[in-house]
C-alpha cells in the first residue's frame, strides 16, 4: 500500500511539473523569437531637423563621382540634413575606417556607396548594431551578409544587369551580330561591374557571331582605361569592338585606339555606361556608339526616401532607378543630362 502511495505521489508531481515545464519552454521560445525580432529590426531615425547624415564618398577621380558628390551637398539644406562627408580615395579599408569613424560620432543617418560588395558588408552590421540606419546608393553589398530590409533601409540605384543587357543589345545591331569584343570591366568586387558584365555576358553568349576575345578591370578610371586597352590592342588587333563598363574607361580606350592608328566608330565599335558629358561629346563626335545612362544623382532620392522611413512608411528593399539611353539620334536633344 505504501508502494502505492509513493508511486501515486510521483505521478502527481510529474503532472504538476509537465504543465509548468511546458509554460517555461513556451516563455523561452517566446523570448527567443522575441529577441530575433528585436535584433532583425532596423533602426529607428529621429524625426527632426536637422539631421546629422553621414555620406562616405568611395573616391573622387571622375565627373559621375564628382556629380554624386554635389547632389548630396546641393540637397542638405533643402531636406534639412547637416552632412559630414569623407573620401575614401579609391581604397575599401579608408572607406570602413570613414564610416567607423562617422558611427563615433553617432550621426543619426549613414548613406555611401560600397566601393565593393564584401569588404563593406560588415560595417552595415556595425551601423545597425551602433543603433544607426542606413541607406546604401549606387552599388549594394554581399546580401549573403548584410540583407535589405533587415540590416539596411534599401539599396538606390540602377539596374547594372539591365543596363548590361541594353549595352549588348545595341551592339548586336550596331556590328550586324559579328563582333569580337573587347570588355573593360569595373572595380573588380564592385556590384555595378558584377552585374553589367553579367548583363552583357549573357546576351552575347546567346549571339554565336560576337565574342569576348579578352576582359580585363580599368577600375572605372580613364586613365587605367587607357592604359589596358593599349596593352589588349597590341595582344589582340583584330578586335572590332569594345564594352566599358562606363564612360570614363570608354574615353580612355578611345585614346588608345587612336594612338593605335585606328579609328574609334568606325574600326572599333564603343558602347558604354554612365551617359557623363564627356561620352555625349564622344557619341557627337562619332567615336563613341551609345552610352546607357547609370544616374548619379541620389541626393534627393536619398532625402525622400529617409523623410518617408522617418515617419514608418514601409521602404522597399530596392529603389530602382530608371536610366535612359543615348546614341546619336537623340544624344543632341539631351545633352542637358550630361554632368
Amino acid at each position: 500500500m505504501a508502494s502505492l502511495n509513493t508511486q501515486s505521489r510521483a505521478h502527481v508531481r510529474k503532472q504538476q511539473i509537465r504543465p509548468l515545464a511546458g509554460s517555461l519552454l513556451a516563455l523561452a521560445i517566446g523570448f527567443g523569437v522575441a529577441t530575433a525580432h528585436a535584433d532583425d529590426a532596423l533602426p529607428k531615425l529621429p524625426n527632426k531637423t536637422p539631421l546629422k547624415v553621414g555620406f562616405a564618398q568611395t573616391e573622387s577621380n571622375n565627373p559621375w563621382r564628382l556629380a554624386e558628390t554635389k547632389s548630396f551637398k546641393d540637397v542638405a539644406a533643402k531636406c534639412g540634413w547637416q552632412v559630414v562627408m569623407t573620401d575614401a580615395n579609391g581604397s575599401n579599408s579608408k572607406q570602413v575606417s570613414d564610416i567607423q569613424s562617422m558611427i563615433a560620432q553617432h550621426v543619426d543617418l549613414l548613406v555611401f556607396p560600397p566601393r565593393e560588395e564584401k569588404p563593406l558588408a560588415p560595417i552595415v552590421l556595425q551601423a545597425k548594431k551602433a543603433g544607426i540606419p542606413v541607406i546604401l546608393v549606387d552599388r549594394d553589398v554581399d546580401q549573403s551578409v548584410a540583407k535589405a530590409g533587415r540590416d539596411y533601409i534599401t539599396f538606390i540605384g540602377s539596374d547594372f544587369i539591365d543596363q548590361g543587357h541594353r549595352a549588348a543589345d545595341w551592339l548586336v545591331k550596331a556590328t550586324g551580330g559579328k563582333a569580337k569584343i573587347i570588355e573593360l570591366e569595373g572595380t573588380t568586387g564592385a556590384s555595378a561591374a558584377n552585374d553589367r558584365k553579367k548583363g552583357f555576358d549573357e546576351v552575347i553568349a546567346k549571339n554565336p557571331g560576337m565574342s569576348i576575345i579578352a576582359s580585363q578591370s580599368g577600375d572605372f578610371a580613364r586613365d587605367k582605361g587607357r592604359q589596358v586597352m593599349e596593352t589588349l590592342l597590341q595582344a589582340h588587333p583584330d578586335v572590332t569592338a569594345v564594352y566599358a563598363h562606363n564612360d570614363e574607361m570608354a574615353l580612355g580606350a578611345i585614346a588608345a585606339i587612336k594612338a593605335a592608328g585606328k579609328q574609334p566608330g568606325k574600326d572599333i565599335q564603343i558602347v558604354t555606361i554612365d551617359g557623363t558629358k564627356g561620352g555625349m561629346d564622344a557619341i557627337a563626335a562619332g567615336e563613341l556608339g551609345a552610352s546607357v545612362q547609370s544616374s548619379p544623382f541620389f541626393g534627393p532620392l536619398a532625402c525622400d526616401v529617409a523623410q518617408r522611413y522617418a515617419k514608418g512608411e514601409k521602404i522597399p528593399t530596392w529603389v530602382k532607378v530608371s536610366d535612359r539611353f543615348y546614341d546619336k539620334s537623340n544624344v543632341q536633344q539631351n545633352t542637358q543630362y550630361g554632368y
